[in-house]
């Protein structure tokens, strides 16, 4: 589990395929900020930009780590095969501080950036997503964008799905790498884990029982 709130901007500083066909993934190499990897061990869980994934290997003194991501996970997210600014997340623990709210690190869909510019001091990021999130978003209700945890300001739907409008002060900006996005950009987005469960206690098939 996780909480939204990055606690660190590393880098994908290599990227190697697994296997020569489209059913195979990747390993990546992350490099992160000194004395990022200090607490961290095989097998740890470290948010890449909102996904959950698995350190494979582990290099304090070159401050790097590896990971291996599927070719599955790879087609259901954004940016984790490029090279280039990330935003990562420890694994929450315990005693830890809920900074933001309840994240999984399971990403729902991918969204991209239809606006971001500075407003005043802060600035304006706008949001597609696709259709199928849209009835998961609301007027202050809490969303994830590439692992970071922000407050819905707005929301427009239209038949491409919803466009939503979110606030950045500046300290987001420069402490995470949302301030890399632009216009076009694409991102992944995990809706807030209350919804799910909400729509299962309010839909059809709610005393239904699941498949193993």
């Amino acid at each position: 589990m996780f909480t939204g709130i990055i606690t660190g901007i590393g880098r994908i500083s290599a990227v190697h395929p697994l296997g020569d066909t489209a059913t195979h993934g990747k390993r990546l190499t992350l490099t992160c900020p000194p004395g990022y990897l200090d607490d961290v061990g095989l097998g740890d869980s470290i948010a890449l930009n909102g996904a959950c994934m698995t350190v494979t290997t582990l290099n304090a003194a070159q401050q790097q780590f590896t990971i291996d991501i599927s070719a599955e996970s790879l087609d259901k997210t954004a940016g984790l095969d490029q090279l280039g600014a990330i935003n990562l997340e420890k694994a929450l623990r315990a005693h830890d501080r809920l900074g933001g709210h309840i994240v999984s690190g399971h990403v729902d869909g991918i969204g991209h950036v239809t606006y971001f510019a500075q407003v005043g001091e802060s600035w304006q990021l706008r949001v597609m997503t696709p259709p199928a999130l849209a009835k998961y978003l609301a007027y202050k209700g809490s969303i994830t964008i590439n692992g970071v945890s922000l407050t819905v300001n707005q929301i427009q739907d239209s038949a491409n799905g919803c466009e939503m409008s979110i606030n950045l002060i500046p300290h987001t900006v420069q402490n995470t790498a949302l301030g890399t996005l632009k216009v076009g950009s694409w991102v992944n987005l995990e809706i807030d884990l209350i919804a799910r469960y909400v729509e299962r206690m309010l839909g059809k098939d709610s005393g239904a029982q699941g498949q193993v």
